[in-house]
């Protein structure tokens, strides 16, 4: 596993682009805590990250590429838009998905929902750019803590993944969950 900074990151672009769309999966920082990230649009890749996790039905969220792309893809309600206008920040809101392709089925196996993110951070950018949704899951195995440095990285998880994106210590919690599917609940 390559351990690289943002510099690096931007740097070489064209190279970790290829790396995402080619099934990797990364570490990447948030405006909250580090996430295990790769193509949400590529089945291979995502059921990597539930190995790597150890989460084999639990839904996945996602960073968006953008409140377009959210409300191209899911049922975005006058109580969504409310919510939409907070991004970014760190809230997951979860919407009804109306494009199933839009996303790998692997991602909510047993939903019609997704749960999008637009992290306050230079890395919603790179979702972005790419035009493809990023998922992001805690950077630990179920029921572990989740990583704030690279000492907390879990030997395994380690083993999946093909680079970290790190940025020091993150001493943030995890995102607000809301369902606005259900009126705007705080589901987490």
């Amino acid at each position: 596993m390559d351990v690289i900074t943002k510099d690096d990151f931007v740097q070489n672009l064209s190279r970790y682009y290829k790396q995402i769309k080619e099934g990797k999966l990364f570490i990447h920082p948030t405006d909250t805590i580090y996430g295990i990230g790769c193509d949400a649009t590529n089945s291979k890749a995502v059921l990597h990250a539930r190995d790597a996790k150890n989460r084999h039905t639990k839904a996945f969220s996602v960073i968006a590429p953008g409140k377009d792309w959210i409300r191209e893809n899911c049922t975005v309600t006058k109580e969504g838009e409310k919510w939409l206008e907070k991004l970014p920040g760190p809230y997951t809101l979860i919407f009804h998905l109306k494009k199933k392709y839009a996303i790998a089925p692997e991602v909510n196996p047993a939903q019609d929902t997704l749960a999008v993110r637009i992290p306050s951070h230079w890395f919603s950018k790179a979702a972005q750019e790419l035009n493809i949704p990023i998922i992001t899951t805690a950077a630990n195995k179920v029921g572990q803590l989740f990583m704030t440095t690279l000492d907390d990285l879990d030997p395994d998880i380690a083993k999946h993944v093909d680079f970290t994106i790190y940025e020091g210590e993150k001493k943030a919690k995890h995102s607000t969950v809301i369902d606005v599917t259900q009126g705007g609940k705080i589901v987490y």
